[in-house]
Order: C-alpha cells, then sequence, then structure tokens
C-alpha cells in the first residue's frame, strides 16, 4: 500500500474522530456537561453552549483526534477479539494495573496543562454522566480507553475554558 496516496486530510481526521466517538456512543453535548460540571462553581453565567465551543476547538487538535482514534481502535479490536494474548484480557477487563489507558488520555492533557490533569483526575475519579455509562462494562462493549479519553478531552476543554475566562477577566481589568 502506498501511504502517499493513501494520506488523511486534517479535515477527514477530525471527521473520522467525530463519527467513530459518535459510533461508540459519544456525543459532543454529553462531553460539554462534563465540561461544565467541573466548572460551574468557578465561571459565573457559564452554559453548555460554551462547554461545547472548548470540546469542539480541543477536537481541532491533532494530537488529540490521533489519541481518540487508537483508543476507539483498540476498543474496538479487543471488542472484535482480534488482539493477541495477554493484550487481549488485559483490555477486555479493563486490567487495573494495565494503565495505558490513561497514559494515551495524558498525552490529550499534555495540551493544555496542568489544570487539565487536576481536573481529570477529579472526573476519572468520580466518573458522572457518559463516563459512569461507558465505564458501566456493558455486554459486548469494551471502553476500556474511551473512558479515559473522553474524560481526558473533558478536562482539556475544562483547562482550555479556564484559561481563555481568565484571559478575558484581565483583558477587560486592563482597560
Amino acid at each position: 500500500m502506498n501511504h502517499e496516496t493513501n494520506k488523511a486530510t486534517e479535515g477527514e481526521i477530525h471527521r473520522a474522530t467525530l463519527t467513530r466517538l459518535k459510533k461508540r456512543g459519544v456525543h459532543l453535548d454529553q462531553v460539554a456537561e462534563l465540561v461544565y460540571f467541573l466548572q460551574k462553581d468557578f465561571h459565573e453565567g457559564l452554559t453548555t453552549e460554551e462547554c461545547k465551543e472548548h470540546v469542539e476547538h480541543v477536537l481541532t487538535k491533532r494530537e488529540v483526534q490521533n489519541a481518540l482514534l487508537t483508543g476507539i481502535e483498540l476498543d474496538v479490536l479487543a471488542e472484535q477479539g482480534e488482539l493477541n494474548e495477554p493484550l487481549l484480557d488485559m483490555v477486555t477487563r479493563d486490567e487495573s494495573l494495565y494503565g495505558i489507558d490513561e497514559v494515551l488520555a495524558t498525552s490529550i492533557l499534555n495540551v493544555y496543562g496542568s489544570i487539565g490533569m487536576t481536573n481529570y483526575g477529579y472526573i476519572d475519579r468520580v466518573k458522572p454522566g457518559i463516563l459512569s455509562q461507558l465505564d458501566n462494562k456493558q455486554k459486548g462493549r469494551i471502553h476500556t480507553f474511551l473512558d479515559d479519553l473522553v474524560g481526558a478531552l473533558a478536562a482539556s476543554a475544562a483547562a482550555r475554558l479556564s484559561h481563555n475566562r481568565k484571559k478575558q477577566k484581565e483583558e477587560t481589568t486592563d482597560r
């Protein structure tokens, strides 16, 4: 296969990421609700629409798209029994000492700094909203990677929101 002729464009990768999230049952409104959950107590007048704008922006980052596409693919391959042992068993059971799912999620968090990591630690522990559904171990569905990646996406969007709100506040104060 000639990879040069099969290069996906930025837009195609972005669309593929959105399509795969939706196919796995994750909608951007649900991720925006997680951002709202993380930030509602810190930002007056916050809306889920504003949160969704930040989610959408985070999803334009290539590192984020790459992590999501990779994790979703690994979950799907595990569902299909297409991974070799012992990896198949570790991913299928979401083995607590495996940890690579969190490492992949960290690649998303690194885009927006330490506040993203703090948000992620909290949201990964309490698993609100869509995260509890993804972590539910539904029969036949494996979300070993996806629950952590969606949590990281929300945590990064929350970090971006906080950075932007702080910048806006400083700009109005400086006037």
